[in-house]
């Protein structure tokens, strides 16, 4: 039986860490309003700023962001081929999963011509404030440096639970696999095959091995970040949880993450 006793064993020192159902906190653990570096837990964020910009007419998923064929929904889903950063290597739109943080870069730079804004100010305008998310914000490159806590991620991810910013379908396709089929490699964990991601959220499907335990629903979406953070949400079971550390993530992330991650859904579940 997993409880918050179980959860706290499970957390590194100095962690904050919480799960939440659609509408409630369930268990935390540590200081769940101390703000953190979020790094790559950017990009889910992100993201929506600019599903709320496809929902509001402003851009389309379709749109050719760079007269090649690379639209927002490739830059979204990891699928446009442009490579980790500028320098390349890149090669022609969905061929295979390249997680590129230089797509996130040309996507932002996109969307602040269409909204005629900077993406940090759409952001908290369109996303961060209208869920309270007061502590979080966006300070340079829409691919990693937003600061949060786990307090907002939470607010977020209920976000993603019951979508309230944008029509549930468009939540929906942001939660499914885009060019299902792709092989590609998971930071940190090696080639995928496949490799499913939606639009700014990474789909858990089948990947071995994986930063969440094999008992999650292929259906689970999320990130994590270099920075020691993740967030994964559970549509299938209605829960989400977040985390934030002050140790960058390394083998001892491999090594902790499933079992922490695995008490979390447990503890949803039961709490259910």
């Amino acid at each position: 039986m997993a409880d918050q006793e179980a959860m706290a064993a499970a957390a590194p020192d100095g962690a904050a860490t919480a799960v939440t159902s659609a509408t409630t906190t369930l268990a935390s653990h540590g200081r769940v309003d101390r703000v953190f570096p979020l790094a790559s837990v950017t990009k889910p964020l992100a993201a929506y700023a600019v599903l709320v910009a496809v929902d509001q007419g402003r851009v389309e998923l379709d749109d050719d962001v760079d007269g090649e064929g690379r639209t927002v929904a490739h830059l979204l889903a990891h699928a446009s081929g442009l490579g980790p950063d500028e320098a390349g290597p890149h090669t022609a739109p969905e061929r295979r999963r390249a997680y590129s943080n230089h797509g996130f870069e040309v996507l932002g730079s996109y969307v602040e011509d269409a909204v005629r804004r900077p993406l940090a100010s759409w952001l908290q305008a369109q996303v961060l404030l209208p869920l309270g998310m007061h502590d979080t914000a966006l300070e340079g490159s829409p691919a990693k440096d937003a600061h949060g806590t786990v307090e907002d991620l939470l607010r977020f991810a209920r976000e993603l639970l019951a979508p309230t910013l944008v029509e549930p379908e468009l939540a929906e396709r942001a939660r499914s696999p885009q060019w299902p089929d792709l092989v590609g490699v998971l930071p940190g964990y090696g080639r995928q095959d496949p490799n499913p991601w939606g639009l700014g959220l990474e789909v858990r499907g089948s990947k071995d091995p994986h930063w969440t335990d094999g008992s999650f629903p292929p259906s689970t979406v999320g990130h994590f970040g270099q920075s020691g953070s993740y967030l994964w949400v559970s549509p299938d079971d209605g829960c989400a949880a977040a985390y934030l550390g002050p140790e960058p993530f390394g083998q001892w992330a491999v090594d902790a993450w499933p079992l922490l991650t695995r008490v979390q859904l447990e503890l949803a579940r039961e709490a259910g």
